[in-house]
């Protein structure tokens, strides 16, 4: 049985499943980059899905402030994409960047006017977001791309300061992302700025075709009433007004300029928001992925199983822009179901669309042997069995096929 590995090993780099300390659970790795833009070496904290496989491409995120945000993200992807059989999202790599100067590369610009209350120190450290960007899309994206397997898919999420390059990149570099999570943005800095970019852009001819923007606004204390807030004019409210502000020209515009959505959190506030968003947000984003099966599919055994999973997957493929296909243990997995409720036809279609799609898999000829032993049909089992022993030696399908030839005897 394959491991479950959860758990993030800081003092070492990460070593294959096969020489860890049986005693580690563990989620990801630490890796480093020289960056010629930055001038400085980057860490990297990157999450492989739990069955990676090269064999196989994943889309990826790119997760700021990984610092704080790393160990949430990759526990939600886990969860929506292999935990209790969940298939809301696909499994995905996860890419965190945690920060060396913070205020210089998650503010695009400088504030202007420059506002009295932010310290001067960080006013002169601010607006090297260009330069940050600069590093993921000619640095980081690259090499990410040429050391692991990936899907043309990426998604970027940030909060605060990281909501706010967020917004910035959709706006200046749409074409890097798919996909946009924009936390409780800092969206009041630099004075309106942000609102005035986006009603510029989506005036003129700029596309946000098939790109997703989903966007989480905190309470600035919990459970208050939100109109206070905004029909208030001091400083202290500005940046909940200036999001609202934007998520209000967002609405107007969408759904005909830009995939968007977005909500706010009554009960939660500025520290405590990311979570509950970016699990609305892959709710959100993802809304196609998951083959939805009601009663009649599960009850009527005319139901051509097979074909609906394949119309489903061709869809989402099509939304995606390449190839998905389903995983074959959840292709396995319902065929399996079937034919504990006897629905031969069903059972049998799945486990010939698993042949079709993992030719080369010996699981999935073994286990469309199961399905020719269950129906009687031994020759047509021993044929599987034989297959799947040629592609991938298991004792467990070799006790069957001594099994079915020690009765044919």
């Amino acid at each position: 049985m394959k491991k479950l590995i959860l758990f993030i090993c800081f003092c070492s780099l990460y070593l294959p499943l096969q020489g860890q300390d049986k005693n580690q659970i563990v989620i990801g790795s630490i890796e480093s980059i020289q960056s010629k833009i930055l001038n400085e070496q980057r860490d990297l904290w990157i999450h492989l899905p739990i069955n990676y496989s090269p064999e196989k491409k994943y889309p990826v995120v790119y997760l700021l402030d990984a610092n704080s945000q790393f160990y949430s993200v990759v526990g939600l992807i886990n969860h929506l994409s292999y935990s209790n059989g969940n298939t809301v999202c696909p499994e995905m790599i996860v890419v965190g960047i945690p920060n060396t100067n913070r205020t210089r590369d998650l503010t695009p610009y400088k504030p202007d006017p420059i506002d009295p209350f932010i310290p001067p120190q960080m006013v002169e450290e601010s607006g090297g977001g260009e330069n940050f960007i600069a590093f993921i899309e000619k640095e980081l994206i690259p090499y990410i791309e040429s050391t692991y397997s990936t899907a043309p898919y990426r998604m970027l999420i940030g909060h605060s300061f990281g909501g706010l390059t967020v917004l910035n990149t959709l706006l200046h570099h749409t074409e890097m992302f798919n996909s946009y999570i924009a936390v409780d943005p800092t969206s009041n800095w630099a004075a309106g700025r942000l609102l005035r970019e986006f009603q510029e852009a989506l005036a003129s001819e700029k596309s946000f075709e098939n790109i997703d923007l989903y966007l989480g606004i905190a309470n600035l204390e919990m459970e208050e009433d939100i109109n206070e807030y905004l029909t208030d004019s001091t400083f202290i409210t500005e940046g909940v007004r200036s999001i609202f502000e934007i998520d209000a020209y967002l609405k107007s515009q969408a759904p005909q300029k830009i995939n968007y959505a977005s909500k706010f959190y009554k009960n939660e506030i500025h520290p405590t928001v990311p979570l509950i968003t970016e699990y609305d947000a892959f709710r959100f984003i993802f809304d196609f992925y998951t083959m939805k099966l009601s009663p009649r599919d599960w009850e009527d055994a005319e139901v051509d199983m097979a074909q609906k999973m394949e119309t489903h997957y061709n869809r989402v493929s099509a939304k995606f822009g390449f190839e998905v296909k389903p995983d074959e243990s959840l292709v396995n997995g319902l065929a399996y179901e079937f034919l504990g409720m006897n629905q031969m036809k069903k059972a049998g279609d799945l486990f010939h669309l698993n042949i079709r799609l993992y030719p080369e898999s010996g699981n999935a000829y073994d286990s469309l042997g199961d399905f020719f032993a269950a129906n009687k049909e031994k020759e047509k089992a021993i044929e599987s069995y034989k297959k799947a022993l040629s592609l991938s030696f298991q004792d467990y399908t070799k006790a069957k096929l001594d099994a079915l030839e020690k009765e044919k005897d």
